[in-house]
């Protein structure tokens, strides 16, 4: 089966190279030399040739962690999500810092994170199907346009002193139901910007890069724009800042969107996208260990404020703590990226030890009662998480057929984000009965024998090239 996928993985590569600029009716700028330009060393047989960007009249030669950025739709939708990530972290302090201001009450603030969660686990599975029926950049600027409209709402009820905690909690609704559709369309949007698979894991890999480099600089700069002018100013920015975004769509050259024909009912259709998730061994062990990790991992950031407490470094303490997390995701964002650019990417490898490594420091951060070590833990946290679940989203992404993609990433998304909701239940249930650290142990053990189980019994996963 090994020898098959090589052999498969090798015809695509020879096959991409051979067709993308007649099957996408691109100009060279759109597929950013796939050989080496003029003046330079012809690539040899079986080598990855070496990317370069144009700026003006040079090929500007990229280092090969950077390659998906030679392809120009990527680059444009990159650099506005850049921008766009920032804002949206921005709003997300400033939300919480005003909802906080307007009833003191924890009950509000968990209302807030789940009004906009929610709505993933009741809508991403038709917005895959949406995904797979329409253009995939025509759905995308239409949700991103939206989110920047709720964001410019609620900028203006801020800004006009009449704003109520029901208005947040409804914004994060709506939200929410436009993210449902929004999620499965970008992640399948990502092969059609990278023309193929071959670059896909770098693709990935930068988004997740750029996504916890925001998660570091947004909040910073959100506070500022705080302190300075108040929330309603970083709702606005928010709001401008997809303009970004929709602008890297718009400017990007596509091929004509060709529909096509299905008769099928969306039920049917749904039906389809999980049946493959059933059946396909592979991707359905990858769907469980995102299942596990989003329920059982992820509320650690729900716990936090406790184990600020808990370690007695207060406020300062706690926001040392989520960006030491942060830290991590990025440095993880950043490994994936330069292990793109080789040969052998190992992503079996990658996912096998991610997935031992994460409830092993998620185990050893549930018992320690010191700070420093706690920040430590907390950087392989952040960088075990965002390898696994990255790593997943890239052989997901370069395994399931072009016909079931959005409704494939509609799973995938109901598994990574809407089932979050639930995740933080269990853990804020256990921690009210037993303490934040029996709670956060007992979540490390059940990814610790989600990681016995592929040892065991899935050891193909841990062989992947």
């Amino acid at each position: 089966m090994r020898n098959f996928n090589k052999k498969l993985a090798a015809t695509e590569a020879v096959s991409y190279r051979a067709t993308t600029l007649a099957a996408n009716n691109a100009s060279v700028s759109d597929v950013e030399t796939m050989v080496s330009p003029p003046g330079m060393p012809a690539v040899e047989a079986g080598v990855m040739p070496r990317p370069f960007i144009p700026i003006f009249a040079w090929q500007v030669p990229l280092p090969p962690s950077l390659r998906a950025l030679r392809h120009r739709n990527f680059r444009l939708y990159w650099t506005g999500q850049l921008v766009s990530l920032v804002g949206t972290w921005m709003q997300t302090i400033a939300r919480s810092w005003l909802v906080w201001d307007l009833t003191h009450s924890a009950f509000w603030l968990g209302m807030v994170g789940f009004a906009s969660s929610f709505p993933v686990l009741l809508l991403a599975l038709w917005g895959g199907v949406l995904a797979d029926k329409i253009s995939k950049r025509t759905l995308v600027i239409w949700t991103q346009t939206t989110m920047m409209l709720t964001a410019f709402v609620l900028a203006a009820l801020t800004w006009t002193g009449v704003v109520q905690v029901w208005h947040v909690i409804a914004i994060s609704l709506i939200s929410g139901m436009v993210f449902a559709f929004d999620a499965p369309a970008r992640q399948a949007f990502t092969v059609e910007m990278v023309n193929g698979k071959e670059d896909l894991m770098n693709a990935v890999a930068l988004n997740s890069a750029i996504f916890n480099g925001a998660r570091v600089l947004g909040p910073a700069v959100g506070a500022i724009a705080l302190a300075v002018a108040g929330p309603a100013m970083a709702f606005f920015l928010n709001g401008v800042s997809y303009l970004a975004v929709i602008a890297g769509l718009a400017m990007m050259k596509l091929p004509p969107f060709t529909r096509k024909v299905d008769t099928a009912g969306t039920k049917e259709r749904i039906l389809e996208g999980i049946r493959y998730v059933r059946y396909n061994d592979t991707i359905r062990t990858l769907m469980l260990l995102v299942a596990v990790s989003s329920v059982f991992a992820f509320p650690y950031t729900v716990l936090m404020p406790i184990f600020a407490d808990l370690l007695r470094v207060g406020q300062d303490g706690y926001g040392v703590l989520m960006a030491l997390s942060g830290v991590g995701s990025l440095v993880g964002a950043i490994s994936l990226a330069v292990q793109s650019g080789r040969e052998s990417t190992r992503r079996g490898r990658t996912i096998f030890f991610g997935s031992v490594g994460l409830p092993l420091f998620l185990g050893i951060f549930a018992l320690s009662r010191s700070y420093l070590l706690s920040l430590a833990l907390l950087v392989g946290v952040g960088y075990t998480m965002i390898s696994v679940n990255s790593t997943i989203n890239t052989v997901i992404q370069t395994n399931v057929p072009d016909e079931l993609r959005g409704r494939v990433n509609g799973v995938y998304s109901l598994l990574f984000i809407g089932v979050a909701p639930l995740g933080s239940l269990q853990a804020g249930l256990l921690a009210d009965h037993f303490g934040a650290p029996a709670a956060l142990f007992t979540g490390a053990l059940v990814c610790a024998l989600s990681a016995a189980y592929i040892l065991l019994r899935k050891r193909h996963i841990a062989s992947m090239a």
